[in-house]
Formats: structure tokens, C-alpha cells, sequence
């Protein structure tokens, strides 16, 4: 097949059919895998109308599961929000022994399940686990409990916000953090005044999936949570355990609660790669 100076065959450069064939592709999985099963949810959810999409919602274990789910959350994020960018400032500005060690670290969630997460949480704060019967000599509960579900929360979100700041912050370099502490800046300021007004839009994007992930995990949470009706379980175990039960409007109509959530998580997003995009070609520049 002849081949034009750009390296690229005719058909693929001059067919219009072989692009609207991929876009096609594209759109229609997206249909099919994305926007059909969303709006399945809402389907179901108010397959008995409005009254009953609501009473689904109001019942107090689904009251419950949202608060704990908003709970968990609350917590979760801004300790990760913290260790991510004292993390991502440590790798990205200095160089100490151990930093590759530091950043395996930050990579362990995405390579072990999240149910073996709860597993090991279990074994060591468990009732007959490693710390067990110290915790309860104590009068500490940690399994089975709220502090459990953050433990676990915490550990499948955590690099979720040092994974952003890392390459944008060894992208920006040290220049201005250096300009500052020579002007006399203390390391707060020059933090406070310098580092974080460029990472802004990288942080809030960082935050943004680490919150997302924290409201809809399931395996890990469903390990340490015991499924305790209106009081461990967070949406996504509700969801099950309604499923399970064959109430499947109320099983719906809160899983369209996390799919609303998902919803606006998509289009914060995606305005917040338009900006963090902005801003880092500004950088480059």
C-alpha cells in the first residue's frame, strides 16, 4: 500500500467512513456500558413513582447509611488530602533515601484488593486479632465500627491525591520555592504563598476522585463494617443488603443516589481538567 510523506495510509488519512466507524464504536459503547445502566437506576428507582422513590430514601436505615457514607467521607479525604500533599512535597522538592520505597507505598492500594485491605485490618484490630484484646481491654472498638471504616476508607483512597500533586509539582520545579526562601520567606509562606497557589487546581482534582472513591467503595468497608443495619453500613452495603432482600425499588432508588453523586463528580471533573489543563500549559509556557 503506498504510504504519503507523513508516514500514514491514504484510506486511513481520506476515508470518512473509517473515523465515523470509530466514533460510532466509541459512542456505542459508551451507550451500552455508561448511560443505559444509569439510566436503568432511575428506571427502577421510580418504577412505583415519586412517593415511593422517596419513602425509600427517608427510611431511617437509608438515613443512616447516607450519614455514615458522608461521615466516613468527612473523615477519610482530609487525612488523605494532608498525607498526599505532604507526601507529593517530600518526593517531588527533596531527594532522601527511601523515596522509591515511599512511592511503592503510595502505589499499595492500587495493587492489593480492597478486600484483603479488611482482611489484614481485621487481623490486626479484630477481637482475636494481633491488637484485639488490648483495644478491648481498653473499651476500644475499631472493626465492626466507624473507626474500622475509615481505617479501611483511608487506605483505598490514599494515593489518589499524591498521585496528582508528584508529577505536577516535579514538572514546576523548585525555582519559585527556592526565589522565595531566598527573598526570606519562611518554609510556611513560601508553602502557603507559593507551592499551594500552583498545585490548586491539582489538589481539588486530587480531592475530588479521592471523595469519589471513598463514598463508593464497597469491598474493603464490607469486610470491617459486620453489615450492622443503621449503623456500619455505608450506601453501597445498604444497596446490597436491600438487593439481597428483593426490595429492589429502595435498592435502586439509593443506588441512584450514588449515581447522582457520580454524576456531579463527572462534571466537576471534568471543569476541573479544563482548568488543571490551563494551568499546567500556562506552567509550561
Amino acid at each position: 500500500m503506498p504510504v504519503r510523506k507523513g508516514g500514514y495510509a491514504p484510506a486511513l488519512a481520506d476515508n470518512g467512513w473509517v473515523r465515523g466507524l470509530l466514533i460510532a464504536a466509541a459512542l456505542g459503547f459508551l451507550l451500552l456500558f455508561l448511560v443505559l445502566p444509569l439510566v436503568a437506576v432511575f428506571v427502577e428507582a421510580l418504577r412505583n413513582g415519586v412517593d415511593a422513590y422517596w419513602e425509600a430514601l427517608v427510611e431511617p436505615d437509608a438515613v443512616a447509611a447516607i450519614k455514615l457514607t458522608l461521615i466516613v467521607a468527612a473523615i477519610a479525604v482530609p487525612m488523605n488530602l494532608v498525607f498526599g500533599v505532604a507526601a507529593s512535597w517530600c518526593i517531588a522538592k527533596f531527594d532522601f533515601r527511601g523515596k522509591d520505597l515511599l512511592i511503592t507505598l503510595i502505589d499499595l492500594p492500587f495493587s492489593v484488593s480492597p478486600v484483603i485491605s479488611g482482611l489484614i485490618y481485621v487481623l490486626l484490630f479484630g477481637l482475636h486479632g494481633l491488637m484485639g484484646p488490648f483495644l478491648k481491654s481498653q473499651g476500644i472498638q475499631i472493626i465492626f465500627a466507624v473507626p474500622g471504616l475509615v481505617l479501611a476508607t483511608v487506605f483505598v483512597t490514599f494515593p489518589f491525591v499524591a498521585r496528582e500533586l508528584i508529577p505536577l509539582m516535579q514538572e514546576q520545579g523548585n525555582e519559585e520555592e527556592e526565589a522565595a526562601l531566598v527573598l526570606g520567606a519562611s518554609g510556611w509562606q513560601t508553602f502557603w504563598r507559593v507551592t499551594l497557589p500552583n498545585i490548586k487546581w491539582g489538589l481539588l482534582y486530587g480531592v475530588l476522585l479521592c471523595n469519589a472513591r471513598a463514598m463508593g467503595e464497597f469491598g474493603a468497608v464490607s469486610v470491617v463494617s459486620g453489615h450492622i443495619r443503621g449503623e456500619t453500613n455505608t450506601m453501597p452495603l445498604h444497596v446490597e443488603i436491600l438487593y439481597n432482600e428483593y426490595n429492589l425499588v429502595a435498592a435502586f432508588a439509593v443506588a441512584s443516589v450514588l449515581a447522582m453523586l457520580a454524576l456531579v463528580t463527572l462534571v466537576v471533573k471534568t471543569v476541573l481538567e479544563w482548568r488543571f489543563g490551563a494551568e499546567l500549559a500556562a506552567t509550561r509556557h
